[in-house]
């Protein structure tokens, strides 16, 4: 699966024989099934996480035990905790698999002294924080200005591929509604 992380990094910056074998030497690959935890609240993230295959999901658990979803992250995707990587804290999310998948992960100490010895790899990862913090600003500014309606309309404009491979009450969950409110705006919808 590391063939897999390798292709991602090679269409996005050119590296050398040497520093794709630098990376490959502090990256593991972990497997998940499906509904297996990659992070789970209280425990401290510690890696930089690349999806190779499958389909995980970030989300926290409220005291009444209803489940919030921040983020979905297919092949191709990032995943973890920057809090809790950055600061060392134990985390408030859980990260599991949506679908049985695989992971690169590579330590924390590891990963910044890869960005320190391979400028354009850290410039990569420079324009993907960039880019997420983005995508968090427009969610959060969707979801306080957009109808439900809006919010799921949205939602499927922007990640179709996404619509099609999670559950709906898992879509109600990342878009801020109650699973109810989505079947009533599919419902809606469709008699329109």
């Amino acid at each position: 699966m590391f063939a897999a992380f390798q292709k991602y990094l090679t269409d996005k910056i050119e590296l050398s024989e040497e520093e794709i074998a630098a990376i490959a030497e502090v990256a593991t690959v972990k497997k998940l099934r499906k509904k297996q935890y990659l992070l789970q609240e209280g425990d401290v993230w510690k890696y930089n996480a690349f999806v190779c295959r499958g389909f995980l999901k970030t989300f926290s658990v409220n005291d009444n035990g209803m489940e919030h979803i921040l983020n979905f992250s297919p092949e191709s995707y990032w995943c973890g905790d920057r809090e809790s990587l950055m600061h060392g804290t134990p985390s408030r999310l859980n990260i599991d698999a949506i679908e049985d998948s695989e992971v690169v992960l590579i330590k924390k100490d590891d990963f910044d002294l890869l960005c320190q010895q391979i400028p354009q790899l850290n410039n990569l990862v420079n324009n993907i924080l960039q880019k997420s913090f983005l995508v968090s600003q427009n969610r959060i500014l969707a979801n306080i200005s957009l109808s439900a309606e809006e919010k799921y309309q949205e939602f499927l404009e922007k990640h179709p591929a996404i619509a099609n491979r999670v559950p709906q009450h898992m879509i109600a969950s990342y878009i801020g509604i109650t699973p109810e409110t989505l079947t009533r705006i599919r419902k809606n919808a469709a008699k329109k």
